[in-house]
């Protein structure tokens, strides 16, 4: 079932099960590994897994950032289209985020890859197949993967193709709750961190006003459908942040992309 009724029990896994292979990514202050994880699912010996944790030199709150991610994972029941949490080590330092492993990346880089290949003429399965039935799948995973999340009283607030991990079999799951805050009976969240921001893909109300909600999670949606429908392309292209704020202020709103349907 898409649905799950009750939230899964997770399990702290033994840190000494997990064999690292290598770096899949990295940020500022986290990085992304592909490890072996022995014993993970009964009758499997070794499941190939993610494990978010921190870089060499992160500080105290980052580390209370990743914990805090991970608190937020534990409460989401299972969803095929959210990135599902495996287990944790988390009893000494680093810290470990253990998730299902997503062979191939994030939306952005396929479908930036997928543009690249249709320059040349290609047939293989890997690519996508029939362009616009594959985009549209890509949508309504992740639509389908967002209202499960709002449903669980969730903001996400830092959805875009980048935070968007795709499964083997091209299924799309929303990741990256590392902006992500627990809302339950409060309907607007504030920001009071001072951390770098998504600004291109945020809703005016939460640039101007600090103000987050299942609503500004939509516009963020709206961004990524174009970033879907232009093959991964950079929103607001050729513009500054100030210019793009200023822009939407006054009403303007990014075009139709050449090649999209009218319907779309």
């Amino acid at each position: 079932a898409a649905y799950a009724n009750t939230p899964t029990t997770h399990k702290a896994f033994p840190r000494d099960q997990l064999n690292i292979i290598k770096e899949l990514g990295h940020g500022a202050f986290g990085q992304v590994l592909l490890a072996e994880a022995s014993g993970m699912t009964q009758g499997s010996k070794v499941t190939l897994v993610a494990v978010k944790t921190l870089k060499d030199g992160a500080g105290q709150s980052d580390k209370a950032d990743l914990i805090r991610e991970l608190d937020l994972m534990k409460k989401l029941p299972d969803h095929c289209n959210v990135v599902r949490l495996l287990g944790f080590c988390v009893e000494e330092d680093p810290p470990y985020i253990i998730v299902e492993y997503q062979s191939r990346g994030n939306l952005k880089d396929l479908l930036e890859d997928s543009r690249n290949k249709r320059r040349r003429v290609y047939g293989n399965r890997h690519g996508l197949s029939n362009t616009s039935k594959d985009l549209m799948k890509f949508a309504k995973d992740v639509a389908d993967g967002m209202a499960f999340i709002s449903s669980q009283r969730c903001i996400h607030r830092d959805l875009a193709a980048r935070n968007v991990l795709v499964a083997e079999d091209m299924t799309c799951k929303v990741s990256d709750f590392g902006l992500a805050r627990d809302v339950m009976d409060v309907r607007v969240y504030e920001r009071r961190s001072q951390g770098p921001l998504p600004m291109r893909w945020m809703a005016l109300e939460s640039i101007l006003n600090d103000v987050y909600t299942t609503e500004s999670d939509v516009w963020s949606y709206g961004v990524l459908l174009w970033e879907i429908v232009t093959l991964g392309a950079r929103p607001y292209p050729a513009m500054a942040p100030s210019e793009m704020i200023d822009k939407l202020q006054s009403g303007y709103r990014m075009p139709k992309p050449q090649h999209c349907q009218e319907e779309l």
